[in-house]
């Protein structure tokens, strides 16, 4: 593109400071910087738009394959399904009537749904309660202000009133 080297820079800073002047070179030089880092911003976010699109239309040609391989396995899925209940229905048709009835026996109706009765209000551990009173197994969650005054060690009595 442009090939600035180090004599071409110092060529354009002596330009500069003989046309615009000592003084208002510096403030020139900071409007210039952030202009430049304006455009560098811009062309930046210019490039990832464009990279941003571009992989979504990659996105979308993917999409479209994927889509496309599934409708074909769920009709070949279809297909044979419906040869596999057609062979089913024949294998099942000609083992019933070569087969006696007695063989094959199915119930008639199921039998009713019983609740099998358990007390879910009731929890029990699995710990029995005898034997976390034996070990001191704490069995009841205390405060931390019940723990503190429970292990606080007791005052002395000292018979001075």
């Amino acid at each position: 593109m442009i090939d600035l080297g180090i004599s071409k820079m110092a060529l354009i800073g002596a330009v500069a400071l003989i046309v615009i002047g000592p003084e208002k070179l510096p403030r020139v030089a900071r409007t210039v910087g952030t202009l430049l880092g304006k455009a560098q911003r811009y062309v930046a976010d210019v490039k990832a738009e464009v990279s941003r699109s571009i992989e979504l239309d990659e996105l979308k040609k993917m999409k479209d394959t994927v889509e496309g391989a599934a409708k074909d396995v769920e009709n070949s899925i279809q297909t044979n399904a419906s040869d596999f209940e057609k062979s089913w229905a024949d294998a099942t048709n000609m083992d019933s009537n070569s087969q006696s009835s007695d063989n094959l026996s199915f119930p008639e109706s199921y039998p009713a749904y019983r609740h099998p009765k358990k007390k879910w209000r009731v929890k029990q551990g699995a710990t029995p309660n005898w034997y976390k009173a034996r070990n001191g197994v704490r069995t009841k969650a205390l405060s931390g202000a019940a723990r503190v005054a429970r292990f606080r060690p007791s005052k002395p009595d000292t018979g001075a009133y």
